[in-house]
């Protein structure tokens, strides 16, 4: 699986990303960039992105990995109206080391982890 075709489009012209988890607390929503997805590139199925707190989202993942992306645009026309959108569906870990933090770090620096998404379903929004 990979994000191709609209969903591709909808992404490099949307701002930002919306990761919603699920905790103890109930739902939980951070955003990033989405210049940061699309310039850490897709890896067989994986999404990339660095996590500079998210200490939140990392605390709803060890005890429940399954992760939702959201993202959307105007710039991109919709079916049923002015715009399009996409949700990510998958499961997701936290990385502080391996190849997938290396990546992340050596493009950003800052990123004290690295988000690890492996989708599992793409979904059209609008």
């Amino acid at each position: 699986m990979n994000i191709e075709g609209t969903a591709r489009k909808v992404l490099e012209k949307s701002e930002w990303v919306a990761i919603a988890t699920s905790g103890a607390e109930g739902a939980h929503v951070v955003a990033t960039w989405s210049e940061y997805i699309i310039a850490l590139g897709f890896r067989e199925g994986r999404v990339l992105i660095p996590a500079g707190h998210m200490h939140k989202t990392e605390e709803n993942l060890k005890a429940d990995n399954r992760i939702e992306l959201l993202c959307a645009t105007r710039k991109v026309k919709g079916e049923h109206g002015p715009g399009k959108g996409f949700s990510i569906k998958g499961t997701a870990q936290m990385e502080t080391e391996g190849e997938n933090f290396e990546a992340v770090q050596a493009r950003y620096p800052w990123a004290r982890a690295a988000l690890v998404v492996d989708m599992e379903k793409i979904e059209d929004q609008l």
